[in-house]
């Protein structure tokens, strides 16, 4: 018997993407960022791009295998409370520091800078969506720490950085820092206002911010090696807002206790904690018992985030199926050349056009809310809608993506279980569905010119198909009504996000794909993925995401 025990020739497979410039494959993300002010950022995406598809990816997979390990007392005994991480999570969240993913509009603002930098964490997110939730809260704290202006200028210089530094150590010896967010008690979840942590005022200002010290317990509380944490305490009876350090400013340890890690479904790379304070030293942020205000701008953004971490997963996940389809032959022909296949990958290219362009559109928002006070509107009411939406339609569409590969889709090989158990988790965090339709209903009470901000986006894309201009027409008197029942609010803010999406892709895009949208969205023959009628809207959208072999570099 000879040596070669192999018994079969593999063929019939789909080339590894590894090595793949996710930035130069993606047609819509370039024209997005060119449409949007981002033109100038081409060159750092087209770098990250390279990295998301090629070193970081597999970096990703070994950060979700070798999870985060707490460590509460080291060898004699002596309390530490440190989570060691692998190797490879401190490699992202170098790279991606290193890239401005945690900073950019703060370090470079100027026109497009929260457009290149979604962009920056969308490709970082198909890579490894763990390490984007301390990024994400370090990007997020900014103005929210601006509400303590002092503060603001002794923390800023560190945590704008482009230098990662996963020491643990005082915040005064660090070349660059992060910042975490704990919010979620036990008894409250959701419910900030019962929080039960509460605060003295110890009458004294170190370092440019009034002191206290906070007791209590955080039941959630993601990225616990960060340098610091924006939280939630009453003080005299009263929520307030402050910045809790690991490190006291004489850099002795702050009385900060790691419970336990979180054994989370998804999100593995990422340490989430539960996190106990005992007269633990802290800054008062903002005004005594303005604490949901204080930080309510760190939670906007981290929303936003959501967004952006959902519509990732998603492209990244369109990016399995259309290499899988090119390669893969069944009785005798290319599953993309098999008429339902292809209208069961067109479909989902097409969710994650329309989710792109939403998200963008609220990037483009953002960097203009400071200026003009409707894009201010904007932004705070459709990123309530867009966290709603997008992360609702994820888990649905990356289970789909799993069965265009089949059983390859669901082996540990793959990326697509991980994105799998990773796709619920935006639509939980940060408030989850009903939080954001409440929202949206306090949006429209507390600022009705909102509704006139939204239907006039909307609005402008009138005149370009029957079926969106009817769908348009009964949309304030919905509004409306959802206003005065909240039961309805789902419905209502369901229509709002596909009718703005529709109206986005109406004006950005193809003339057949956007009708594809209209018509599969609003007028729906099937509520699962591949019922597109148009063969041509079919054949441009899987043109969308260029052949990897192209695109290596």
């Amino acid at each position: 018997m000879g040596t070669d025990q192999q018994t079969h020739e593999i063929f019939n497979q789909a080339p590894d993407l590894a090595g793949t410039n996710l930035f130069s494959t993606d047609h819509t993300l370039q024209r997005i960022v060119a449409h949007y002010d981002g033109a100038w950022g081409n060159d750092a995406l087209t770098d990250y791009g390279r990295l998301a598809g090629g070193e970081l990816a597999e970096q990703g997979h070994l950060a979700n295998r070798h999870t985060p390990e707490l460590r509460t007392h080291d060898r004699y005994g002596r309390r530490i409370d440190v989570v060691e991480f692998h190797p490879a999570y401190h490699h992202l969240m170098r790279t991606a520091i290193a890239g401005g993913v945690h900073a950019l509009p703060w370090s470079t603002p100027r026109p497009g800078a929260h457009v290149v930098r979604a962009a920056l964490e969308l490709l970082h997110n198909q890579a490894d969506s763990g390490t984007d939730c301390p990024l994400t809260m370090t990007f997020a704290s900014i103005p929210a720490l601006r509400g303590n202006p002092e503060l603001a200028a002794l923390w800023e210089p560190g945590i704008l950085s482009h230098h990662y530094d996963g020491r643990n150590l005082p915040y005064t010896e660090k070349r660059g820092l992060t910042l975490g967010m704990g919010m979620t008690e036990k008894q409250g979840g959701t419910d900030v206002r019962a929080n039960t942590s509460r605060a003295t005022l110890l009458n004294e200002h170190i370092a440019g911010g009034e002191c206290a010290e906070l007791t209590g317990h955080k039941w959630f509380c993601s990225a616990p090696m960060s340098d610091g944490f924006l939280t939630l305490a009453k003080l005299n009876g009263q929520l307030s807002c402050f910045l809790m350090p690991r490190w006291r400013p004489d850099g002795s340890r702050n009385n900060l206790y790691l419970q336990r890690l979180k054994d989370k479904l998804g999100n593995r790379s990422n340490a989430s904690s539960e996190l106990e304070f005992r007269d633990a030293f802290a800054w008062l942020i903002g005004e005594p018992g303005r604490g949901v205000a204080a930080i309510i701008p760190m939670v906007a953004l981290t929303r936003f985030n959501c967004m952006v971490g959902s519509t990732a997963i998603m492209r990244q996940a369109v990016q399995q199926v259309i290499n899988h389809i090119r390669h893969r032959s069944v009785s005798g022909k290319k599953l993309i050349d098999q008429p339902l296949m292809r209208n069961v990958a067109a479909d989902l290219v097409l969710e994650t056009e329309a989710a792109l362009w939403l998200t963008f559109r609220v990037a483009r928002a953002l960097d203009h809310r400071e200026s003009d006070p409707a894009e201010d509107l904007f932004v705070r009411l459709v990123t309530a809608l867009g966290k709603y939406w997008i992360c609702k339609r994820a888990p649905q569409h990356i289970n789909e993506a799993q069965e265009c590969l089949g059983g390859l889709g669901y082996v540990e090989e793959y990326v697509l279980p991980r994105l799998y158990r990773e796709a619920p988790v935006n639509s939980i965090w940060e408030g989850s569905g009903n939080v954001q339709c409440l929202d949206v209903l306090r949006a429209l009470q507390r600022s009705p010119e909102s509704v006139d901000v939204l239907l006039q986006e909307i609005e402008g894309s009138t005149g370009a198909h029957r079926v969106f201009d009817q769908a348009v027409q009964g949309l304030r008197a919905q509004i409306t009504a959802a206003a005065g029942d909240e039961s309805m609010a789902r419905i209502v803010v369901e229509r709002m996000a596909i009718l703005l999406q529709a109206a986005l892709l109406l004006r950005h895009t193809n003339e057949a794909v956007s009708a594809a949208f209209v018509t599969s969205r609003l007028q729906p023959t099937t509520l699962a993925y591949g019922g597109i009628t148009d063969a041509a809207a079919i054949a441009v959208l899987l043109q969308t995401i260029e052949p990897a072999d192209r695109t290596r570099l």
